[in-house]
């Protein structure tokens, strides 16, 4: 015999009511527990307070089991935040403290700068000659030669021969020229000879280089009268340079007439050179 369709429809009814009963039954059931969850609660007895605790401590003990990766996996995440900040703040301020390192060290160096130029400013012989300050650019030196370069030439009209000053001391002389620089042959040097004078028993001579030792005197007469601590001044003779520009201090040792420049010709940084009279 075929089935209806009246009795799929008899038999779906009856299945939604059994399980609409069931939801019945079972919300009265969980109310039942529920109130007697509440009664028990309220009742104080030894038995049913080690029971509350032991289910409350297995409740909070599963949590906090429970809630630890997640807590861990947090609290690690935040640790390697905080230290790739604190690595990328160091790495900041290191930065930072180079660059004013850095600056540091460019406003010492100007202010040596500075105080170097106060002083040849200062040094520069009051008289009417013309003076061109110059800075020093390349040292050459060896046991023989010694001499420098400097960053003027003839387009500041300085020529071959002129006296070099450091302040105003003679240090050497110009040798050659460029447009825009110059090398100066120092006193010390073994090709320099430079007309003298000594103060104050006023005998000539010539003072000669000796590459790394120090200047000495030459060609003093038989009779002469020097004595450590006399000056050295430029004589003027054979119209070379202007009479009168200080050099050094004669120093005798074992019979050698020795002159100690004025100046430490190692550490020249700015000098002037004497470029002539200036126009009226």
């Amino acid at each position: 015999m075929e089935t209806s369709r009246e009795d799929y429809g008899i038999a779906i009814r009856s299945a939604l009511l059994k399980k609409g009963t069931q939801q019945r039954f079972s919300l009265i059931v969980l109310i039942f527990i529920s109130i007697s969850l509440l009664f028990i609660d309220n009742i104080k007895t030894k038995p049913l307070n080690y029971t509350r605790a032991i289910i409350k401590d297995t409740i909070y003990r599963g949590s906090l089991l429970v809630s630890f990766p997640s807590r861990s996996i947090g609290s690690a995440v935040s640790v390697t935040k905080d230290h790739l900040n604190l690595k990328k703040k160091y790495e900041e301020l290191n930065e930072e403290n180079s660059k004013l390192k850095e600056k540091i060290q460019e406003t010492d160096f100007l202010l040596l700068e500075n105080s170097q130029l106060r002083k040849l400013i200062d040094e520069n012989p009051k008289t009417i000659s013309n003076f061109i300050s110059s800075r020093v650019i390349f040292d050459k030196k060896s046991p023989y030669l010694n001499s420098f370069i400097i960053n003027s030439g003839a387009n500041k009209n300085i020529k071959k021969g002129m006296a070099v000053l450091d302040g105003k001391n003679f240090v050497g002389r110009v040798v050659d020229t460029n447009f825009f620089s110059s090398r100066v042959l120092l006193i010390s040097d073994l090709n320099s000879k430079i007309p003298v004078i000594t103060q104050p028993s006023g005998n000539h001579a010539i003072l000669s280089g000796r590459g790394n030792k120090i200047p000495t005197l030459e060609y003093l007469p038989e009779n002469h009268t020097v004595k450590d601590g006399d000056k050295i001044y430029t004589s003027g003779q054979e119209g070379i340079f202007s009479p009168g520009i200080p050099i050094g201090i004669i120093k005798i040792e074992k019979g050698e007439v020795k002159v100690i420049s004025f100046s430490d010709l190692s550490q020249i940084t700015f000098v002037n050179i004497k470029i002539g009279k200036l126009n009226n």
